[in-house]
């Protein structure tokens, strides 16, 4: 395992899922600590504007995670760009919310194309350059893949981050000589603008009145919401570790009532 990189080592990062909400936050803030970041998605436009808070260097460069040919021509042109690669984040996601029994089959697809599979295959285009940088890969999870149970209305979304977070294991064991990291999230809303979350955009929020309720009363929800700049904080220290960090969660600290 590599070792620690210094809190002035610049490294060269690639983040998936950067056009909007957590994935926007990381590439810009690890842009912004000097460090040479290529931020992918699928919505170029987005990341093009990203690009341009990340810095000078950084790269936009399209993506489609369900598609296996773009994964690889989108790692390597960034590989190629930075000079190669010691460091992948996958904030990639989407959560539909559904009672498990109208999650149809085109939805089931959807959610594990993207949530788990997009995944596989963007790591396994990256695998060579993170090898030979012994470099560090972070997948970000939620608290109900496997902290809580699941919540109603969320199994798609809840059954692909538990697969995930196996997928994440899988690699690590068979290829140890690179830092694979669970990153788990629990309530942030992201930044400002594109920065913002999008995640429960497209909810039918009728049912979404419904089953929110419940999710606070079983105490799934902290009743408050992360800064983005302690995820960020964590983020590069977790990048900077040398892949001896397995897992970490950070959650928002309860608000102290008087």
């Amino acid at each position: 395992m590599a070792d620690a990189l210094s809190p002035t080592s610049a490294m060269r990062v690639v983040v998936v899922g950067a056009s909007s909400g957590l994935g926007r936050c990381a590439g810009i803030d690890l842009g912004g600590r000097g460090n040479r970041v290529a931020l992918l998605a699928r919505r170029h436009d987005r990341l093009a504007d990203a690009a341009k808070e990340a810095g000078p260097d950084a790269l936009a460069i399209a993506c489609d995670v369900t598609d296996e040919d773009s994964c690889r021509a989108a790692i390597e042109e960034a590989a190629a760009g930075l000079g190669g690669i010691d460091a992948l984040v996958y904030t990639t996601g989407i959560g539909p919310l559904a009672p498990i029994e109208q999650t149809n089959a085109d939805t089931w697809r959807s959610v594990m194309d993207t949530n788990v599979i997009g995944a596989a295959l963007v790591t396994n285009a990256a695998l060579p350059h993170l090898t030979a940088s012994a470099g560090t890969a972070v997948y970000l999870s939620t608290v109900g893949a496997s902290i809580t149970p699941a919540w109603p209305g969320f199994a798609g979304y809840h059954v692909s981050k538990a697969a995930l977070e196996k997928l994440v294991e899988a690699y690590r064991v068979e290829h140890p000589d690179v830092g694979f990291t669970r990153f788990v999230v629990r309530d942030c809303g992201g930044g400002e603008g594109d920065s913002r979350t999008e995640f429960n955009n497209g909810w039918d929020m009728t049912y979404a009145a419904e089953v929110v309720p419940v999710w606070r009363q079983r105490g799934y929800l902290s009743g408050d919401l992360l800064d983005v700049s302690e995820f960020l904080r964590t983020l590069d220290a977790v990048l900077r570790c040398g892949g001896t960090i397995p897992e970490v969660t950070v959650t928002p600290r309860a608000s102290r009532k008087p």
